[in-house]
């Protein structure tokens, strides 16, 4: 085969193969994208169970108030119907009395959109006293 039909046989596999990597490098982008969500997300619920907790723990209030507060955080920084339940109950943690908060939550796949209770987060206060 001369050299001159070899160089006619790979024309335009530039575009081609500018595509086909392209695409590769499209979709592992995205895919990183949909981890650092999922990240943000988790870190997120946390943080409402965990305010919700030391918002159950307190002297002057009921527990769930403490659920209720994770939830409208979650509902205010994500958006509404994120959280599919939210719960609070006394719990023994290390030996002491300590308000439980459970905050059930999507666990997000494409986007903000997943599995319904997907993830369920749970945070411990102790419990205030007026002793």
């Amino acid at each position: 085969m001369p050299a001159g039909s070899l160089a006619r046989c790979e024309r335009g596999s530039g575009p081609v193969e500018f595509v086909l990597v392209g695409a590769v490098l499209t979709l592992l982008t995205l895919a990183v994208l949909q981890l650092g969500l999922a990240v943000y997300v988790r870190a997120l619920v946390h943080d409402a169970a965990v305010e919700g907790a030391y918002h159950a723990a307190l002297a002057d209030t009921d527990l769930a108030d403490g659920a209720v507060r994770a939830t409208a955080i979650v509902d205010r920084t994500i958006g509404e119907g994120f959280v599919q339940g939210a719960t609070a109950a006394v719990t023994d943690a290390g030996g002491y009395p300590a308000a439980s908060v459970t905050v059930v939550a999507t666990f997000p796949i494409v986007g903000l959109w997943g599995v319904p209770e997907g993830w369920e987060v749970t945070a411990h206060a102790p419990l205030e006293t007026l002793d």
